[in-house]
């Protein structure tokens, strides 16, 4: 009888299974696997059967909603990009390209800003203006602040953490998982940049879905995106007026529709400059993609 449940974690030819009756089930997969150029990713829904002696054996892989290839994690729900309310100094270039990404494999996108026990009012409004389009926390691993708000996002839903090192990532799992006990990284003396602590890709169960911390610092490469699809990215752009140029770059071209919302401050100064630099780099990805 096939049984099914949720991936885990994979270790060599070992995989870890919670089925849906809630056991936890190691496994081994079917050889047909390798042949058929599948490989059980973590984050997948199988089917299992269990053997009269041995391993169980991983027999099916049921279709993925996406994929992620780095970190391998597959039927994301939501990914938490997360932030540092102090050092590191926020990546907020990092925090858009992950949005664009996790639009892009139909995933929700959070912005989490963390140690805001550390907080100055810049910066948590700086946050909140640039990021007011998306549903987003903040929270604190050290005082667990916003741990019940985030907690709330988590359930009954496949979450990825990513974001820079040393931004608490590792921290917040710690505060949700008290027993998990994952290594916590800090900041290079000499560099301030984060030592990489997570390793593998590894889900933990919770309330009814699972979390995920991505090795190190992640980001997700996004094909060669049209305009249109570019557009599509930037919540703050629906409430745009319709440009006069079809595929308007929304940079330099006449009656655009999007930039008065500068001046009405739906869009903040320092997301746009941003947004023409990403443009500017799918505009030239476009024209050398059949080099």
């Amino acid at each position: 009888m096939t049984e099914y449940g949720l991936l885990l974690k994979g270790v060599g030819s070992f995989y870890e299974v919670l089925t849906d009756a809630g056991t936890s089930v190691t496994c081994k997969a079917r050889g047909a696997f390798r042949r058929e150029g599948l490989v059980p990713t973590v984050g997948d829904r199988v089917g299992i059967e269990r053997q009269e002696s041995g391993y169980a054996k991983l027999v099916e892989i049921l279709p993925r909603r996406n994929l992620s290839v780095r970190p391998a994690v597959a039927n994301i729900d939501q990914l938490l990009i997360v932030v540092s309310a102090s050092a590191p100094a926020p990546d907020w270039m990092l925090v858009d390209r992950l949005i664009i990404a996790a639009k892009r494999m139909g995933v929700t996108p959070v912005p989490v800003l963390n140690k805001i026990d550390t907080a100055t009012d810049a910066i948590r409004e700086t946050f909140l203006r640039e990021y007011h389009a998306f549903e987003t926390l903040t929270v604190s691993a050290v005082t667990h602040e916003g741990l019940d708000a985030l907690k709330d996002r988590l359930t009954g839903k496949v979450t990825c953490f990513a974001g820079q090192s040393a931004v608490g990532k590792s921290s917040l799992l710690n505060a949700l998982f008290p027993n998990l006990h994952l290594e916590t990284g800090g900041l290079s003396e000499k560099t301030e940049r984060g030592r990489h602590t997570t390793r593998h890709a590894e889900l933990w169960p919770y309330a009814g879905g699972a979390v995920l911390d991505t090795p190190g610092f992640s980001l997700f490469e996004t094909e060669c995106l049209e305009q249109d699809e570019l557009d599509a990215c930037y919540p703050e752009f629906s409430d745009a007026s319709p440009c006069r140029f079809p595929g308007c770059m929304h940079i330099s071209e006449p009656d655009c529709g999007v930039k008065p919302l500068l001046e009405a401050g739906v869009l903040s100064a320092e997301r746009y400059e941003r947004y023409k630099e990403i443009a500017k780099d799918y505009q030239q990805r476009r024209k050398h993609r059949y080099d």
